[in-house]
């Protein structure tokens, strides 16, 4: 069973709940995620919410750390 899509810019995302696959209804909630509708991200963060971090990652080294190379304590 493949997983939903989540959808990048819905039309009206006050209209749904996004907590879960289920993507409900705000006013008929099934999965009993909390007494109100969790938000979309583009409600929450704005329009660009999903290229956060992505510009300034890409492009950065990798960092090392004085831990890396030393074996694991157990």
């Amino acid at each position: 069973m493949a997983a939903k899509k989540f959808p990048q810019a819905p039309a009206h995302p006050e209209r749904v709940c996004w907590g879960c696959d289920l993507y409900c209804p705000a006013k008929d909630m099934r999965c009993g995620n909390g007494s109100d509708r969790t938000q979309h991200p583009a409600e929450l963060f704005g329009d660009d919410w999903d290229q956060w971090g992505l510009l300034d990652d890409r492009d950065a080294p990798p960092v090392a750390t004085a831990e890396m190379g030393k074996p694991a304590v157990r």
